[in-house]
């Protein structure tokens, strides 16, 4: 089948992406380069952060919900005030927000941010900024954004590399303390696929997200089949990643599809969860235009 009739067939019109990166542009250019020079990453979409929003508009991209994370102590507040400029530049845009634990202000500034109701928490890379997700020092976090109704985006998986902060058996420590942590664990917590679906059950608070997990042969991704993603249909979100990716944005959509999953599937993955937590986290939505067509550019 032609590819664009392929991704027509059950991708529903409206989709939300519910894992971009967006950084101030100086920014963008050091990750792409430390991508470079430690992993031997060859980003394909470097596109600094208005462009990048445009060419997801361009491809069908309703809603975006975006992140940033401070790699170090001390520069959390900056990210968050250029946050707060893109929230009131565009529509239909939402944000996890940069938190950093080592600074001084760090709860005082949460609190605050919690206020715009276009920021639906905060992004945990721990990956990068190496601290375990039940450091004591996040304890308060957690209780905040418990307390407000708000969620944590976590990078705590092994893939597409790991480290000592990141894992199942850490994370696994988290829910022990805060069982109803409200949560989405960053690609479906690869490369510990089946470890962090079975935590679903147990913690009704927690979603997956799929970004990096179905990209094409030789890189690894989900490997459990469709009968786990069907059964667990209505707690996984489409995320892209975009645009720190090393394949082309749609390859991850067109391999979903070629899984021959359900029209519900997909319906919920790409539409109707992502849609639902944003209502919940906000009690309202900005923008739901549906993007005609006409104007997609798979």
């Amino acid at each position: 089948m032609h590819k664009a009739a392929l991704l027509m067939v059950k991708i529903p019109e409206k989709i939300i992406d519910f894992h971009v990166h967006l950084f101030p542009d100086k920014l963008f250019d050091a990750i792409w380069d430390s991508f470079a020079k430690n992993y031997n990453w060859d980003i394909i979409h470097q596109y600094y952060y208005k462009e990048c929003i445009a060419r997801l508009r361009q491809s069908g991209i309703g809603t975006i919900v975006y992140s940033n994370y401070a790699h170090r102590a001390g520069i959390a507040e900056g990210l968050n005030l250029w946050n707060i400029k893109i929230l009131e530049e565009y529509e239909d845009i939402y944000c996890f927000a940069a938190y950093h634990p080592a600074d001084d202000n760090a709860l005082e500034m949460a609190e605050r941010l919690l206020e715009n109701p276009k920021i639906l928490g905060f992004k945990l890379q721990l990956l990068v900024q190496n601290f375990y997700p039940f450091d004591a020092r996040l304890f308060p976090l957690y209780e905040m954004v418990i307390r407000k109704n708000k969620h944590i985006l976590f990078h705590t998986g092994t893939g597409p590399v790991g480290n000592k902060y990141v894992g199942l058996e850490p994370f696994m420590k988290v829910l022990k303390k805060f069982p109803e942590l409200p949560a989405t664990i960053a690609h479906m917590g690869a490369h510990e696929y089946a470890g962090f679906i079975g935590l679903l059950d147990r913690h009704p608070g927690l979603y997956l997200d799929t970004a990096f997990c179905f990209m094409s042969p030789p890189y690894a991704g989900y490997d459990l089949g469709t009968d786990y993603l069907e059964k667990y249909k209505s707690r996984i979100l489409y995320g892209s990643d975009y645009p720190n990716l090393i394949t082309p944005r749609e390859d991850e959509m067109e391999n979903l599809l070629k899984m021959d999953l359900s029209q519900e599937f997909y319906d919920k993955i790409f539409y109707h969860n992502g849609i639902a937590l944003i209502r919940s986290l906000t009690g309202k939505i900005y923008c739901e235009t549906p993007i005609p067509q006409a104007q997609r550019n798979w």
